[in-house]
Formats: C-alpha cells, structure tokens, sequence
C-alpha cells in the first residue's frame, strides 16, 4: 500500500516575528527569534524515544576517489559532510533561517550583525576524543577559507577578523553588511588543526587523509569507488545535546555504489539495498511490485512537499559563443517538446518546473513584475533579459512527437540571431560556421540519456548535429569543474532560505572559478543577491527572491526537465521515522537523521 502524507502550510513563513539578538542566545534566526526555547529538549520532529541499531544502506550511482569533502580535489560520496562532519551550529528543518547550537553552546551578536560570537561546548571532542578548542575553530575557517573548496572562498573574503575570546570563545568581525554571514559562519565545518600539520590540505589524498571530525559517524570501512561504511560513533560527545537528542539512531549508514541505475534498483529489489528514492515515475508505476513489496517487507509511500522545486535539466554554458545569445537559448528550448518526452519517459504527465524557486512563497508570479519585486528590477531594465519583468514561461507544446509550433518558433529565433539551415540541411551562420555543441553526460545516468536522445532527434531536424558524450564520473567531475561542455545535466536543489551560496551558483565574481557551482556562467547585474543578503524584513527577503526567481529564470539558461514536488520513496519495514512532519523539510532527504530501525 502506498501512503500519502502532506506537510504542513508553508503560511506561518511570513509571519515571523521581529527580535533583536543582542546577548548570548542558543539559536539564532535571520528575522525574529528562534521558535524554540532555551530549554527545549528535543526537535519536534524527532522522536526522543527512537531506539538505536540496525543500518540503512542507499544506492549510489557512479563512484568516488576521496572521503574528503572539504577540498575540490576528486569526487566525494556527498552524504559524507553531513554526517561525518560537524559545524557550530545546526539548521533545523521546522524553521526557515534558524540554527540551534551544536559544538556552540550559545551565540552572540549585534542587532547590526558586524560580528558573531561563539562559546564552544565544554564537552565537545572529536571522534579520537581529543576536546574541540578554539584553535581548531580558527584554523578551520582560515583554512577552509584559503585552501578549502572554493565554496568556502566568497564567505572568507567577507571577514575582518577572527580572535579568540576567553577558553571557549571565539568572535568573527565582519567587512561587509549581510546579515546572513553569522548564521554561514555557524555552520562552517570545524576540523581537527593538529592532523593538518605539515600536510598540504589542498592536495591532500582523499582515500589516505580521512578528516577527522566531531560529527555522531565516523568512516568505518571503504573501497575505493564501491562503498563506504559509516559506524554510529558510541563516544559521539553530543548525543544527548537537545539539537540531537531522538536523531543518528541507526548503527550503520552504508552507501554502496553501481555502474548505472538498473544495477542499483536490482540491488533494492533483492534487499542488498533497504532504502530508495524513485525519480522515475514510469518505474514507480511499474516496477514496484516484486516479491520484497508484496511479501510487505518494502514499504511504498508518497510524501508531498512544499519546498521549492529548485532547476533540473539541461544547463547551457553561456561562456560558449553560440550559447551568449539569449535568442540562441530560447531556441533550444523551444526545440525540448517537454510534453513528448514527459509521456514518453514517465509513462503520465508530471508537472515540469516553472522556476527556480517554484513550488514555495519564493517562486515568482505569473505575469508582468508588480510591487516591490517591480521596484527591485526596474533599476535594471536596459539590462534585463526580455520577460523578466513582462513575465516568462517555458513553451508548451502539443505533445506529438513533431512538435511543429516549437520548430517553428525556434527556426525563426536562429535566424533573429543569424543563423539559417542551408540547401545541405545544417544550421549554419553567415560565414559558413555549423551551429554545434557537445553535450556531456555521466555514464549510467539512464533517464537522463533517454532524454538527451529524445532530444537530439528534435534538434536534427532543425539541422543541429550535437555531440553527445557518456563519461564516467572522474572525468564528468574534471569536465563541468573545467566547464568544458556546451549542454550537461544540472540539478540545483534550493531551500527556502537562500542566501550567500546563490552567489556561488550564479553570482558573476564565481562564473570563471575552476571548480565552482555557477555552471551556467549566469552574470545578471539583477539576480537580487545583494538585496536578498540585506533584507531586515520578511517583506524584502521575499521580494528579493521573487525577483532573483524572475531574472535567473528569463535568462533562458537551464531546460528544465519535471519537478518532485511528491517524493517516491520505498524501505525496508523495519526502517521508521516519525509521524510529525518538520515545516519546511523535503522530508525523505534527510535520511536518516530522524530515521531508527526496528526488527519486527
């Protein structure tokens, strides 16, 4: 049986109030005071009594080379930071912008936000049991600053000072008004400063230098590119913290790893594997009734979610010029019969993704720009891409595989922009150049390809002979982290607190950074991020976003493919989470934090 959950309205998010932090507090909130008091005891949405034991293990499709996921150097298993890792403060999942205090037991800052103060948790180790110190914290912010992952850079240019205060203090002054830097600063990942010494951390071996950190899991057992075992630390200092208290209750968190998605799902089905999450809903439909789900062993539920739906599709890198032209892009989307491949890859219509923030209060309007999202564009319109403060939305087409509106109207895009097919049938401009791209996929990425293939047979009839190119994860990585690709799958999950990370997804200053996550190459003077960073109101900070929303979306850089805004997900019986549903949480994402195991 398949059950069907909702989450609660997302109506209570413009109602926060207004409060000033000026004292030593134990959460903090971007608008307002955290909705938890001083002494609560637990998360509501975890459940205190859970018991321990018992192991989830989750397919992976692809491979990895480092457990490192603190440096750009190789590909990491991406649940590792989460669980492995720990940061001062942790996000809560019922309230939007709001932390709670981890390996901080209490923060302080100004009503302006000029600086934050953290005082460290006596009993704070790491997992070898050597204590958390006030030097570790400043190490790990210099260094992941300056050797770090470039997504640690944006924020470190953004600090004045950082000293410590007493035993167990540490203050950060900042250079810059953004009144979001004290809540990033508190959820920097803390690193022990001694296993560093004399190491180069930037060029450190993934598979040889494990970071050793304060976080409830520690990596148990590995192989290179086919699993790794995560251990429930049984010293972890802060399991009885509230922040933690109910949660990380299963023994075991094993990722395994298989070449493509049909080998992972046939791991699911013989229970090698004990929990998914299904994407494809032409195989949720029609696939899910193995012996494992009609014995009752494998549970089948539907949860919907009010988070927004963030970008998935196909990316299309502006740095290349025959993609510059917003004409060019909208052509190629004009080409996409979303319709055609909807039906086709998922056997029934899905909803395709309307915008970046979709799906959430954030999400833009239809129509023309009204009010204060009006007034937060208009400054910008000589610069603004057509549609965004008209109004855009994405084609919509008969749903027959000819697709002959969208041909159209992208036939007459290329030859606004020069480009024309020839008497030998391929789309050239007027010097004879052939329109081309390559795009790169990773191997084992099935659904994608299916896509892909659907969609290059669109654009041959418009002339169009693209490269496609199936690559295994390692060089996928060195690809996109390069930018070397014309088209590539791109999926960007968003939250309903954005903040200084969209000036690594599409800011301007990170569009030619190696490595980094703007793979679009995006350089709008009016992405809004500055005004969202600023905001002192509930009222600009969704104004802000609506306007980023309309800017990113009428710049025509991403296809988009559909949105899930119902998330599949199928387990073992023995697996559990709570009844209560956190606010604003895509819940089965965050597996398994909540999560416990119970033998039947």
């Amino acid at each position: 049986m398949i059950t069907l959950r909702r989450t609660c309205t997302l109506a209570a998010f413009a109602l926060l109030p207004s409060f000033a932090v000026a004292e030593a507090q134990h959460g903090i909130a971007m608008y307002g005071a955290p909705a938890l008091p001083a002494d609560f005891t637990h998360l509501p949405y975890a459940n205190p009594d859970a018991p321990t034991g018992g192991r989830v293990v989750t397919a992976e499709v692809g491979s990895f080379d480092s457990l490192n996921p603190y440096v750009l150097r190789g590909s990491v298993p991406w649940q590792l930071a989460s669980l492995t890792g720990e940061s001062l403060m942790g996000r809560t999942l019922d309230e939007p912008f709001t932390l709670y205090g981890l390996l901080a037991e209490s923060v302080e800052t100004p009503e302006d936000r000029s600086w934050v103060e953290f005082t460290l948790n006596a009993a704070a180790t790491f997992s070898d049991g050597t204590p958390v110190t006030t030097q570790d914290v400043i190490w790990s912010f210099e260094t992941l600053g300056t050797a770090g992952h470039p997504r640690y850079a944006t924020f470190w240019t953004k600090v004045e000072s950082i000293e410590p205060v007493g035993e167990r203090g540490v203050r950060i002054t900042f250079n810059t008004p953004d009144r979001e830097l004290a809540l990033l600063a508190a959820l920097r990942p803390i690193l022990q400063k001694a296993q560093w010494e004399g190491v180069d951390f930037a060029a450190s071996d993934g598979l040889q230098q494990i970071p050793v950190t304060s976080g409830p899991y520690v990596i148990d057992r590995f192989e290179g590119g086919r699993y790794v075992s995560l251990r429930r630390n049984p010293d972890y200092w802060g399991a009885d913290i509230p922040f933690r208290e109910g949660t990380m209750n299963v023994d075991e968190v094993r990722f395994e790893f298989f070449g493509n998605e049909t080998s992972a799902f046939e791991a699911f089905k013989t229970g090698e594997v004990n929990f998914t999450r299904e994407t494809n809903v032409l195989r949720w439909n029609t696939q899910y009734s193995f012996p494992r789900v009609q014995s009752g062993e494998v549970v089948l539920e539907e949860l919907l979610h009010q988070r927004p739906t963030g970008m998935t599709g196909l990316v299309m890198n502006t740095r290349l010029p025959q993609l510059a032209d917003w004409r060019m892009r909208e052509a190629l989307i004009q080409a996409f019969n979303f319709e055609f491949i909807n039906e086709t890859v998922n056997g029934q219509p899905q909803p395709r993704i309307e915008s970046y923030f979709g799906n959430s209060p954030l999400g833009m309007t239809e129509g023309p720009a009204t009010g204060r999202v009006a007034e937060l564009l208009e400054p910008f319109a000589a610069d603004l891409t057509p549609g965004t403060l008209e109004g855009y939305a994405f084609p919509v087409s008969d749903g027959t595989e000819r697709n002959r509106a969208g041909i159209a109207q992208a036939l007459s895009l290329f030859e606004q922009a020069g480009w024309t097919v020839g008497s030998d049938g391929v789309m050239r401009d007027g010097s004879g150049t052939a329109f081309t791209f390559e795009i790169v996929i990773e191997t084992g990425a099935g659904e994608v390809q299916s896509i892909v293939e659907i969609y290059v047979q669109a654009l041959n009839r418009l002339g169009i002979n693209p490269t496609v190119s199936a690559i295994d994860s390692a060089q996928y990585r060195e690809r996109t982290d390069r930018y070397d690709f014309g088209m590539t799958y791109f999926r960007r999950g968003l939250s309903l607190s954005p903040g200084n990370e969209q000036y690594l997804y599409w800011g301007s200053e990170g569009a030619d950074t190696v490595g980094g996550r703007n793979l679009m190459g995006a350089r709008s003077p009016a992405t809004m991020i500055g005004t969202l960073l600023t905001a002192d109101s509930n009222g600009d900070f969704l104004a802000a976003a609506q306007a980023l929303d309309r800017a990113l979306t009428a710049g025509r850089y991403v296809i988009p493919f559909y949105q899930w805004n119902v998330a599949r997900i199928a387990h073992d019986a023995t697996l559990h989470y709570p009844a209560h549903h956190p606010l604003f949480g895509d819940w089965p994402g965050w597996m398994p934090d909540v999560w416990w195991y119970e033998a039947p």
